[in-house]
């Protein structure tokens, strides 16, 4: 339970979560950690609690540095429970807290906790002097809750992110520089694929307001502090953000019988014989969170369901659901699908397609099985409609 030293009197204080593996519904395989700051000054300010069940992990760090009940300001940058979970047990210690959180923040803590807590409220751009230091905090709503914000210590150049430039992200190292980068930015992507993808007009905003800060260490609230790739990431942030594609292919589908995959086979021809990368994700072995992963730079998106029961089958209309909700913008998307004498599936597959403002190509739609002629079609016509 070492806390561990960031800079000169400022602690990571936060707990890891080893056995973390669903984050509602994204799948997070390698874990996480919820990171608490603590700085040391006149005021001790901790930016940040843990969720709930690794308080005393949380707190046992602290309670290396200094007493828990020293505690003057806990800044609580956003309101889900993942980071204000130990915010009730941490008040019973620090009886004269008070609790530095933006308006909404506010509201927030109260609606869900309704405690009558001391709060300071602070608006965008204010500062809060805290000794030798003093915090910035700069708004970022929607990155990714309402209540969002960040704060800055100038004198260290230190951002606390909240949850912007995270990963769900479990190892006992605590800087990006310390783990494979490819670990570091795969876990980064998947990330922002999940959680933050929908809110990317209000990332482009948030990375303004901090664009004029200097940075050395990038402090989220989920996995490794950045202070080597920093440059890296902020790149990735911005490419994500403006919702910038390459020419690459995502092929979904689930199959009763494996008519569908053989469309989906069929496709994937077409895009590889126009030089076009297509990536194969089978529902029935792909959680719908790693699809939502290579979704986020890929321009065509396909999705393929046979009919079931006058529907799609119900890996497709999970995948669906998540990918609406996730709103990834200005893809080309295409249906397609095996039926026995309905059929309704590929039509409603590439409904959702349209309501999520996709340029649809032609729906592919066979009866039964597919044979080797109507293949090989499926694959000459799609490759005539691409590039």
């Amino acid at each position: 339970m070492q806390p561990i030293e960031l800079k000169e009197g400022i602690y990571w204080v936060g707990a890891i979560d080893w056995e973390l593996r669903n984050f509602h519904g994204y799948l997070t395989p390698r874990g996480s950690t919820y990171n608490a700051y603590l700085i040391i000054d006149e005021k001790i300010t901790l930016i940040d609690t843990v969720k709930h069940h690794l308080y005393e992990e949380m707190i046992a760090r602290i309670a290396q540095i200094i007493d828990p009940a020293q505690i003057n300001y806990l800044v609580s940058s956003h309101v889900e429970m993942d980071h204000s979970g130990g915010i009730p047990r941490l008040a019973e210690v620090a009886k004269n807290i008070t609790i530095v959180t933006s308006s909404r923040g506010e509201t927030g803590l109260k609606n869900h906790y309704g405690q009558k807590w001391s709060f300071q409220v602070v608006k965008s751009g204010e500062v809060l002097p805290i000794g030798k230091r003093s915090l910035k905090f700069i708004h970022t709503p929607m990155v990714h809750w309402p209540d969002n914000m960040v704060g800055y210590l100038s004198a260290e150049k230190i951002l606390f992110t909240s949850d912007a430039f995270g990963q769900h992200l479990a190892s006992a190292e605590r800087f990006d520089d310390e783990l494979p980068r490819d670990i570091v930015m795969e876990e980064a992507k998947r990330y922002y694929a999940n959680i933050v993808l929908p809110h990317s007009s209000q990332v482009i905003k948030a990375m303004q307001a901090v664009s004029g800060l200097e940075v050395e260490l990038i402090a989220p609230s989920h996995g490794l502090i950045w202070r080597s790739r920093i440059p890296e990431i902020m790149a990735a942030y911005r490419e994500w953000a403006a919702n910038r594609t390459t020419e690459t292919a995502v092929i979904v589908w689930d199959s009763m019988w494996g008519s569908t995959a053989k469309i989906a086979r069929a496709l994937q021809t077409a895009f590889e014989n126009k030089g076009i990368r297509a990536r194969m994700l089978p529902l029935g072995v792909n959680h719908i969170s790693d699809v939502m992963t290579e979704v986020l730079t890929a321009r065509y998106i396909c999705v393929g369901s046979p009919t079931l029961n006058n529907g799609m089958l119900p890996t497709v209309s999970s995948f669906l659901t998540y990918l609406k909700g996730l709103a990834p913008k200005e893809r080309v998307g295409l249906a397609f699908g095996s039926y026995g004498w309905g059929g309704q599936s590929i039509s409603q597959v590439e409904e959702v397609l349209r309501s999520c403002g996709f340029e649809l190509l032609d729906k592919i739609k066979v009866q039964y099985v597919p044979d080797q002629n109507t293949l090989q079609k499926i694959t000459d016509n799609l490759q005539a409609k691409l590039p």
